[in-house]
């Protein structure tokens, strides 16, 4: 009896028994790979689902022996096939904590990285440019940070400052340098070369009413509103001498890109306006500003907003930011924030707070939960002292079954669908709201 052909044989054969090329790795294998290996880090639940006890030191084997391929790939040939590489090392960097893998392959890694944003188009320096963010949010301030920073930080200030280069590649490349700065630098200088560079970028968008030859166009707003938050963080962590000098130099010029037609250039602006004014007052309890009355009844305006060429959901959302603006200008009051991970709490009473944690949860999306319970950099940044540490009993009784959760879901839902009922009635008394 003929033995049966062997699958999934490393030499497949051709017509005659004769060995036949393999093909080589294509595009299209390269997105299902990525698929296939990075489906379950988007999401840090993903790994503590319930199901059977698995081994994980046999399943930290297969993540780096994954991640290893990613990290060859993105010295591809193809294109395609760099960025869904750096798009899924970018998954994996959020969703776990590699420190000791990162750190034996950090020159590897910040080589490639360099290479992506010197070389690749924009959706690859973008890509490019965000794993650079998460690679020294997993390193932390240290010594090795640095030299990372040393190396992509001249790259970086190219692109942002190249104006041939794409807006998205740009808007990608302000936002890491103004991250990695923050992360690693123990340099002064380093850190006022920085936010002049990331200055010269956004004060152009104070001369946007003046500009007839359609320089500052809508399409640089992106830039400019980047550039600005990542000026904004830094200066979170700049001596009160130097704060004082910028708060002369951009308080009076801030409020005209209240004016703006772009949204986020509005939040932007308001939310940096309200750290403004409370760094001001924290070195100066009896600090004056001139045009306080122009200032608030502008807020006022915004906060109020109801005009009807503007989208709903946009008016919803800056009328919740300019009255939380307007209190902290105005009132001095911040409305204070709780944030749940774990067993643990963390309140933002603060605007410098919520300014750094919005930037974080922004790069980290869904892993921000989970850095917030084991990265050591950011637990320190926000003052949480050292990981909590829980030992696997505890963290039993913590869990949720998929039952409860089901259950829960389930008279949720009920209760919102009721809810809506009674509203969506005809009979009811329902106003239009704007």
């Amino acid at each position: 009896m003929p033995k049966p052909k062997k699958r999934g044989s490393n030499h497949q054969r051709g017509a005659g028994g004769q060995p036949r090329n393999v093909q080589p790795f294509s595009d299209e294998d390269a997105s299902i790979e990525t698929m296939s290996h990075c489906s379950g880090f988007s999401d840090p639940a993903s790994f503590t689902e319930d199901g059977p006890e698995v081994d994980e030191e046999a399943t930290q084997e297969d993540l780096e022996y994954k991640l290893k391929g990613f990290i060859d790939l993105t010295l591809d040939k193809s294109a395609k096939t760099r960025q869904a590489a750096l798009e899924s090392l970018k998954s994996a960097f959020s969703s776990k904590i590699l420190y000791e893998f990162i750190m034996e392959r950090r020159m590897t890694l910040t080589d490639s990285i360099e290479r992506c944003i010197k070389k690749g188009k924009s959706d690859e320096q973008c890509a490019a440019a965000g794993l650079a963010c998460l690679l020294c949010v997993q390193m932390g301030s240290g010594i090795e940070s640095e030299e990372i920073f040393k190396t992509l930080g001249p790259v970086l200030k190219k692109i942002v400052c190249d104006g041939t280069a794409s807006i998205q590649a740009r808007q990608a490349c302000a936002t890491c340098l103004g991250i990695c700065c923050f992360i690693v630098t123990d340099d002064i200088t380093e850190l006022y070369s920085t936010m002049e560079c990331l200055e010269n970028i956004f004060t152009k968008a104070y001369q946007r009413d003046r500009d007839t030859n359609g320089v500052s166009s809508t399409h640089n707003t992106v830039l400019h509103v980047s550039a600005l938050l990542a000026w904004t963080l830094l200066l979170t962590i700049c001596p009160m001498n130097e704060v004082k000098k910028k708060i002369e130099m951009h308080l009076h010029k801030l409020p005209s890109l209240l004016s703006c037609d772009d949204l986020n250039m509005r939040i932007a602006a308001g939310e940096t306006l309200a750290l403004l004014f409370e760094l001001a007052r924290e070195t100066d309890a009896d600090f004056f500003y001139e045009d306080m009355d122009i200032l608030t009844e502008k807020l006022r305006a915004l906060a109020t907003d109801g005009n009807k060429h503007r989208a709903k959901v946009d008016k919803r959302k800056q009328r919740s930011v300019f009255r939380d603006v307007l209190r902290a200008v105005e009132e001095r009051d911040f409305p204070t924030e709780m944030v749940k991970f774990g067993p643990e709490r963390m309140y933002i009473d603060c605007w410098v707070k919520k300014q750094t944690y919005e930037t974080f949860k922004e790069i980290l999306g869904s892993g921000m939960q989970y850095h917030l319970q084991s990265n050591d950099f950011l637990r320190n940044v926000f003052e949480l002292g050292p990981p909590v540490m829980l030992d696997a009993a505890t963290l039993k009784t913590m869990k949720i079954s998929r039952f409860e959760r089901h259950l829960y879901n389930s008279a949720a839902f009920k209760a919102r669908t009721k809810a809506r009922s009674k509203c969506r009635d005809k009979r009811a008394d329902v106003g239009e709201f704007f």
